[in-house]
């Protein structure tokens, strides 16, 4: 039991972040759900070749499953992003804008403009 309790102890601010931030989930059911078809491909990318392209399928992974769960098509969104930072059109200092929650509720802004003018 002591072991237990100096653990809560320990973890105590990650273990009560959400009282803080509402934005935060007081459990991990959605990222478990999202990360699902991740742990079904587990045994396929066993064998990736190597430990920097096992890296590289875990931040892409990571990535398709953070648009899914702000509700972008991971498809659109890595296109535009990769393009908009091949092109230089997003400065180093500007790329938080291209998070799937910026990028989203930038396109939604750009598209209530576009209503509002027609």
């Amino acid at each position: 039991l002591g072991k237990a309790v100096s653990y809560a102890l320990n973890h105590w601010n990650g273990l009560a972040a959400f009282l803080e931030d509402g934005r935060i989930e007081a459990d991990s059911n959605v990222v478990e759900r999202s990360m699902k078809s991740v742990a079904l491909t587990r045994k396929n990318s066993l064998f990736v070749g190597n430990e920097r392209v096992g890296k590289s399928f875990a931040v892409l992974a990571s990535l398709v499953n953070t648009a899914k769960l702000n509700s972008v098509d991971p498809e659109v969104w890595l296109a535009d992003v990769l393009e908009r930072i091949i092109s230089g059109k997003v400065p180093a200092n500007r790329m938080d804008t291209l998070f799937p929650w910026a990028w989203k509720a930038e396109r939604e802004a750009i598209a209530d403009q576009e209503r509002r003018a027609a």
